[in-house]
């Protein structure tokens, strides 16, 4: 059996992945792509019955429910379903003279299947939102978030630091305070009177 190749005994490229936008039926799979991208992380991601996992489906839901300030963009794979996707979301914040909507676009979630990483497949998904920013929202700047893995891909996009550092602030939940300890019960006077006398 031979195999048709092109340029310099090269097989002929594969077609580009072209991305769609995610509809409710993919909400599992974005939650998947989620979990992955955290585990990878680091983080503890628990089980399919951590309960975080069903506030993201819930989440993700109502998101995609929200067309004009939500948008989530993924690439099927035929043997694999969903293997890639990128989030946006619109934040409103304060206008400006730059910004007179105070729109602010930030791009999350961006997470590709590691059995078929390397092919374009998060830049597809990435291209396809950062259209739908400037073409469909007011949104005139967009933030992420980036992991060493990805840095090289988003500034290739035109993502660049930002002309102000970016700070973080953790707030902790205090561990509730435990409950008193029930008062004792009240000395007798006379610890010799016969509790059983009648008493006049």
């Amino acid at each position: 059996m031979t195999t048709r190749t092109s340029g310099a005994g090269r097989p002929p490229a594969a077609a580009a992945p072209q991305a769609r936008r995610a509809v409710r039926a993919d909400v599992d799979a974005l939650v998947g792509l989620r979990v992955l991208m955290l585990a990878e992380m680091g983080l503890a991601v628990g089980d399919d019955t951590a309960p975080w996992r069903a506030e993201a489906r819930r989440w993700f839901a109502e998101q995609l429910g929200r067309p004009d300030e939500f948008a989530a963009f993924v690439v099927d794979d035929p043997e694999l379903g969903v293997v890639s996707c990128a989030v946006g979301t619109c934040d409103r914040h304060a206008p400006g003279p730059g910004n007179p909507s105070g729109l602010q676009g930030h791009v999350s979630n961006v997470s590709t299947d590691p059995r078929r990483r390397r092919l374009g497949h998060a830049r597809a998904c990435l291209d396809a939102l950062t259209a739908w920013f400037a073409g469909d929202t007011e949104v005139r700047v967009v933030n992420l978030n980036a992991t060493g893995d990805g840095i090289a891909l988003y500034r290739e996009l035109g993502f660049v630091p930002p002309r102000h550092p970016a700070l973080q602030l953790r707030i902790t939940t205090p561990a509730p305070a435990p409950a008193p300890a029930p008062a004792p019960a009240p000395a007798d006077p006379d610890p010799n009177r016969d509790v059983d006398a009648p008493v006049a």
